[in-house]
């Protein structure tokens, strides 16, 4: 059984009103944790009849039954993102789901858009704004520049992007709008990664009135059915069975990780290697490819009323020829540094769930891997973060990206690249073709991991840009 996350607060100057809320909030989820130990005094996972009151809704979906493979992620996961889309905030509650439906259309799927355009109807949202974006109020329309772009090219944000947002007028936002839209839109980015990731199937009870269809089941998927204790028929289980070769690949990857470690123990490359080695591992991921598609894409009639611009679509950040874009450096703008106060000062409260939140799938671990105890994985999980990072621009000056190519396979590179910039592309064989002999929980983690990195990502690039503008 889990250990429930502390309520501890960070030292951020809360005032007696907000910590009253946080608590609130905090205690309220530790009776749910209760529930959960109650209900499962041997196995140790979750009870989904817990997720009831949390689920956005009103029932345990199917991503959370999914996540619910990790409890103690799943925990802070539901509190974020019920913080967001229920409790007080600057953005009227049809405005957020809205938002869920716009940042989801983005990458097709269907499945985070029909969610939530029954929870926008829930909630008293006028149906005519489900017939298209040009439905819509003029200031949410005004905000369809910066969905594209943080969907798709986040390094693209710049400081005359907010100006133009907050100019004086009928629709202008206000810095504590814009700051919650951001997260919103950040959020189901990346929730469509998870999504397309894990190839998590429809609700077998997904509203279809409206006239907008459930999403057909993920070829690599099962159908789920009524059994809601078991998540393999809601995604299905496919790892490859064992095979001498996938054997051979796991104890060779662990030998890399154990040498890397040893390494990092006795000597540090120079900061110009450290350089070199960034540059390269940036331009090496132009050529991890994942897949011969065009670049436009055509989505369905109900996906495609809520697209601005459908060809516009991820580029590499380090394109060929192109010298243009200067790299994010960490240490100039960090989120510990930087964006976790600023977020925190303009919509309270949200940068302490979200610093829990990446906290908690970065350090998340069970000292496994595939059939091995026992063992020291912060490489690896260090390794997947920073090159979902590198393919946004970002760079780690403490880091050795050389790391990189000695941890991550071919294979593993191109899953990473393909959930995580062109999430609707992910297919079965990629997600069959990366390590075989590990569990399906274990992939589901990679999935948590590329969700939670693309999500910090596009909010440094956001944040820094409105750090621009006030100053």
């Amino acid at each position: 059984m889990f250990i429930s996350p502390t309520c501890k607060e960070r030292g951020n100057g809360m005032n007696s009103e907000k910590l009253s809320t946080n608590y609130m909030i905090c205690a309220n989820y530790q009776k749910v944790l209760r529930k959960i130990a109650q209900d499962n005094p041997v196995d140790g996972h979750p009870s989904l009849l817990f997720l009831e009151e949390y689920s956005t809704t009103g029932h345990p979906d199917n991503t959370t039954k999914i996540m619910a493979l990790h409890p103690q992620y799943l925990e802070s996961f539901l509190r974020t993102q019920y913080y967001i889309l229920r409790m007080d905030g600057p953005l009227p509650f049809e405005h957020r789901h809205y938002l869920a439906i716009m940042a989801a259309a983005r990458h097709q799927c269907s499945y985070l858009v029909n969610m939530h355009i029954n929870e926008f109807l829930q909630v008293g949202g006028d149906s005519e704004w489900l017939s298209g974006l040009e439905y819509i109020p003029q200031k949410l329309k005004n905000l369809n520049e910066v969905n594209k772009i943080l969907a798709h090219r986040p390094w693209l944000i710049t400081k005359e992007h907010i100006k133009k947002l907050l100019k004086p007028g009928d629709n202008n936002w206000s810095l504590a709008e814009l700051v919650h839209a951001m997260v919103l839109l950040a959020h189901y980015h990346a929730l469509a990664s998870f999504v397309f990731g894990s190839g998590i199937n429809p609700e077998i009870d997904q509203d279809t009135s409206h006239g907008f269809r459930a999403p057909v089941v993920s070829n690599f998927c099962k159908c789920s059915n009524t059994n809601e204790s078991h998540v393999e028929d809601v995604i299905s289980v496919h790892s490859s069975p064992g095979t001498s070769d996938s054997v051979s690949e796991l104890e060779a990857l662990m030998e890399r990780m154990k040498r890397l470690q040893e390494e990092n123990e006795e000597e540090e490359a120079s900061q110009e290697e450290m350089a070199t080695r960034f540059e390269k591992e940036k331009k090496e991921s132009l050529m991890v490819v994942t897949g011969a598609y065009e670049d436009e894409w055509i989505p369905t009639s109900c996906i495609s009323r809520y697209v601005d611009d459908p060809s516009f679509g991820y580029k590499d950040f380090a394109r060929r020829g192109d010298d243009q874009l200067p790299t994010f450096r960490a240490q100039d703008y960090s989120w510990e540094d930087h964006g976790f106060s600023l977020v925190n000062r303009l919509y309270s409260d949200i940068g302490q769930l979200l610093d829990e939140k990446f906290r908690m799938v970065r350090n998340l671990t069970y000292n496994t891997m595939a059939i091995h105890d026992d063992v020291d994985t912060t490489t690896l999980r260090r390794a997947i973060w920073n090159y979902v990072h590198c393919m946004f621009g970002i760079r780690y000056d403490d880091y050795d990206y050389g790391e990189v190519n000695q941890l991550l396979e071919r294979s593993l590179k191109v899953y990473i690249k393909t959930v995580t910039c062109y999430p609707e592309r992910t297919t079965k064989r990629m997600y069959d073709s990366y390590w075989r002999q590990f569990r399906h929980s274990e992939k589901i983690h990679v999935n948590l991991l590329l969700m939670e990195a693309r999500m910090q990502a596009e909010l440094l690039y956001a944040l820094r840009a409105i750090t621009h503008y006030m100053t």
